[in-house]
């Protein structure tokens, strides 16, 4: 079993949003990072925006140019799976308990039994993506939130078969990242992602009954000391995705009235309209 100062190497699979943020994170954390993804255009345009996120943090006074440079040479990225060679695995690919078992089995297959496999899910059971893969007992949730950069929570998550020790080791890993980690357990939505559906739901039922446009209700929710307001953080994240995870916890909570699907949300996603990503979603951003 690893020991925390053991854990040199980070790899990140997914060059999303989330998943290049959470790379970042760990670049700056002083880790080797590589992001993993098959996508050679979202692999570059992760490092195009990593640095645009260093001289911006030297031209504000924040950051020496010696260590932005650090920094770049810790952070790599491939779309071969032979190199995801690490201490530890961090998934944030798409939402689907199918695709992310058979990413962990490649990925077991390349790296030896004490490689920790941490999922970034919102909202699907880790005992579900641990099942059938080898060593179950080292995978566990490791869920970030968006954009991780900022963002100081991180859900630890334990799934039936997660040895206390990897959970321990990764709520230590979330500490030495900079994050305020919380032991949550394997539920639908695990806590913040359960409690955070009413903030997007309720907010676009307001625009739906024309009480308020989205702006307005952004503005208001920052105001009020949230740092993103709904329909803003919803384009960040990604329509496809928000949809996704409040569909799967309607779906686990037995269709409960509560977290039903919202139409506005459903229609912007039919549109293609997904967000920063795409252009447009609930803003336009061409």
């Amino acid at each position: 079993m690893l020991t925390i100062d053991q854990i040199k190497t980070i790899v990140v699979c997914g060059a999303g949003t989330m998943g290049a943020g959470i790379a970042q994170v760990a670049a700056m954390s002083g880790y080797n990072a590589i992001l993993y993804d098959l996508q050679t255009a979202a692999l570059a345009g992760s490092r195009q925006r990593l640095e645009e996120y260093l001289d911006k943090a030297v031209s504000k006074g924040r950051m020496s140019r010696s260590a932005t440079a650090d920094i770049l040479q810790r952070f790599s990225t491939t779309g071969d799976i032979e190199k995801c060679q690490a201490d530890v695995v961090i998934e944030a690919i798409v939402e689907r308990p199918d695709i992310k078992k058979d990413l962990f089995k490649k990925l077991a297959e390349v790296n030896g039994p004490d490689t920790i496999f941490a999922s970034n899910t919102s909202s699907l059971s880790i005992s579900l993506i641990a099942k059938d893969i080898v060593h179950p007992e080292r995978v566990a949730g490791m869920h970030f939130f968006n954009p991780a950069p900022l963002m100081k929570l991180v859900e630890i998550v334990s799934g039936d078969e997660t040895a206390p020790e990897v959970s321990e080791l990764l709520y230590t890993l979330a500490g030495k990242m900079g994050k305020t980690p919380v032991m949550a357990k394997d539920t639908p939505g695990f806590i913040v992602n359960r409690v955070a559906r009413h903030y997007y739901l309720e907010a676009m039922q307001i625009a739906a009954d024309g009480v308020a446009d989205y702006k307005k209700i952004d503005r208001l929710m920052e105001s009020a000391g949230f740092r993103m307001g709904p329909f803003a953080l919803m384009d960040l994240i990604g329509n496809d995705v928000n949809l996704a995870v409040t569909r799967s916890i309607y779906e686990a909570y037995d269709k409960a009235s509560r977290f039903t699907p919202s139409p506005l949300q459903i229609e912007k996603v039919e549109e293609g309209a997904l967000g920063k990503k795409t252009g447009k979603g609930f803003y336009n951003y061409l």
